[in-house]
């Protein structure tokens, strides 16, 4: 089991940048597979990002492509998420997933253990 604690959201101005950091407890971080999600009001959860156990593989979602970038270290059991140029439609509150497999990072049923999340809000 592992537990997930978000920081690093708070208010920024369009084209902006903000680095969310997701800190996990225990000893085998290495072990999950990271993933990055975000959800607005009145909106599902949406995938963001996500990354392999040892960082070599990563996937992003179609709207943050270039802009967003996922990042691990493991000796800090520590999940990244640099997020620049950042736009109004970013606004949501972020959480941090650990998941076992990579079969198909990019859905939320995947996942086994959730952060409490970190709002981000962009202002135009």
């Amino acid at each position: 089991q592992v537990q997930l604690v978000e920081s690093g959201g708070g208010l920024v101005q369009a084209g902006g940048s903000l680095r969310l950091s997701c800190a996990a407890s225990g000893r085998t971080f290495s072990s999950y597979v990271m993933g990055w999600f975000r959800q607005a009001p009145g909106k599902e959860r949406e995938f963001v990002a996500a990354i392999s156990w040892s960082g070599s593989r990563t996937n992003y979602a179609d709207s943050v492509k270039g802009r967003f970038t996922i990042s691990r270290d493991n000796a800090k059991n520590t999940v990244y998420l640099r997020m620049n140029s950042l736009k109004p439609e970013d606004t949501a509150v972020y959480y941090c997933a650990a998941s076992y497999y990579y079969r198909d990072p990019s859905t939320v049923g995947e996942y086994d253990y959730w952060g409490q999340g970190t709002q981000v809000t962009v202002s135009s």
